[in-house]
């Protein structure tokens, strides 16, 4: 009797460790499967990175062009005011004396500087 009593706790102790053993592995399971998805998550996170470090350059870029084609358009409209045709004298007059006086305005600005 003793024996048998001996021999059904060993077995209850067997099964324990058995499911803490199991209980162990899924849990080392777990670690890794969270370690992987931690370096997928890293080199999307550097990826993203890159993308926008290039974005960054684009959009320099973008905004040089929108600058010279400002400056551009800015002359072709101070050429336009100068251009006279014969019928529109005095409007011509009248955009002329509008830039020379906007011209003065930016004289008295710089000499006051």
């Amino acid at each position: 009797m003793v024996i048998l009593f001996f021999c059904s706790n060993f077995v209850r102790k067997l099964r324990i460790m058995t499911v803490e053993e199991k209980t162990i592995a899924l849990f080392a399971t777990r670690v890794r499967q969270l370690m992987l998805l931690y370096n997928r998550v890293c080199e999307e996170n550097e990826q993203l990175k890159q993308d926008l470090a290039n974005c960054k350059v684009e959009k320099e870029k973008l905004m040089e062009q929108l600058k010279t084609r400002q400056d551009d358009y800015e002359s072709l409209m101070t050429a336009k005011m100068l251009q006279v045709s014969e019928g529109d004298m005095e409007a011509a007059k009248a955009r002329l004396a509008k830039l020379i006086r906007s011209v003065n305005k930016c004289i008295t600005l710089l000499s006051e500087k």
